[in-house]
């Protein structure tokens, strides 16, 4: 009989901090839900405090709430700054927050939307928080991708903000694989520490807000589909809970549901793309992430031979 993995399995979080981007609602919400009713410190990262407050109102157990608009570098430079002096420790980044198919449109920082909030943001945030978890054994970076890292998906880097083009399915899957990517260059420089670990998950086909963008030709049979291929955002959430709380997971590897094309069903561990475990494009997209948002990671350097970069993974 195939493992059934829920919460049931999710053990005691007591004594351990959390971080979850874009908590208050979806995929993110029963996230920390699930890791505050486990006895963890869980703070709501989110874009819209009112919102997170109500979200957090909601949970059982220590709950707190901080600004963070993933599409603002000054935004995570704030947040991070006002977390680094609240907490002397952080256990779990998940780094969950999200845009879909959005139309052309940019950050603050004149990033195209979905590649700045998907991918840089969180890159500057995992680089600000860092030392915060490198002393922490059994730390976890936990970053959500998608199976949409497979479609129309490659690192643009003559193009990266869409300037000379733009589709939405594309853009998305460039930022998605940029997510499983850096989880995988990331944990090549965490290898050699030994203590902090990087993740990457993704929730199948989930009943969320994230298709709201979406075209209304994808949008309308998605929502007549969705009672036979999507399951709800609790499902979708076990995928990232499993990465960041099953003490058996290793860094570099990549957790969805078990179920057919991985759109639905009990999370497991799953393969990505062969685009994204290409070192040399892995190495290129952090040297670039690190010349567009100005962070720079401490003590962690890539290693080629460190740790493996995908299904093979270590501790």
């Amino acid at each position: 009989m195939k493992e059934k993995w829920t919460t049931a399995n999710i053990p005691d979080q007591r004594g351990r901090v959390a971080v979850v981007t874009g908590a208050n609602t979806g995929l993110g919400y029963e996230t920390a839900k699930a890791l505050a009713e486990r006895g963890a410190s869980v703070v709501l990262a989110v874009r819209d405090v009112a919102k997170g407050e109500r979200a957090a109102a909601r949970m059982t157990g220590d709950v707190t709430v901080r600004e963070l608009d993933l599409a603002s570098l000054d935004s995570v430079r704030t947040a991070a700054d006002a977390l680094r002096s609240r907490l002397d420790r952080l256990d779990l980044l998940i780094n969950n927050a999200g845009v879909m198919y959005t139309p052309k449109q940019t950050t603050r920082d004149g990033f195209e939307m979905q590649f700045g909030t998907n991918h840089l943001g969180h890159f500057a945030l995992t680089g600000l928080l860092l030392d915060l978890m490198l002393p922490v054994p059994g730390s976890r970076v936990v970053t959500v991708s998608s199976t949409g890292h497979r479609i129309r998906a490659a690192i643009h880097f003559d193009d990266l903000q869409w300037e000379r083009s733009y589709g939405r399915a594309a853009a998305y899957g460039q930022s998605k694989l940029a997510n499983l990517m850096f989880t995988y260059e990331l944990q090549r420089r965490l290898g050699p520490h030994g203590t902090t670990v990087a993740v990457a998950a993704h929730p199948g086909i989930s009943s969320t807000e994230l298709t709201r963008n979406s075209p209304a030709a994808f949008r309308l049979p998605l929502t007549w589909l969705a009672p036979l291929i999507a399951q709800s955002a609790a499902m979708g959430a076990l995928p990232t809970l499993r990465a960041a709380t099953d003490p058996a997971v290793l860094g570099g590897q990549y957790y969805g549901p078990g179920g057919r094309l991985e759109a639905k069903g009990h999370p497991r561990l799953v393969t990505s793309s062969p685009a994204s475990y290409e070192i040399a494009v892995q190495q290129r997209l952090w040297a670039v992430s690190e010349d567009l948002t100005g962070v720079r990671f401490p003590a962690v350097r890539s290693h080629r031979n460190a740790a493996p970069s995908g299904p093979a993974a270590t501790r």
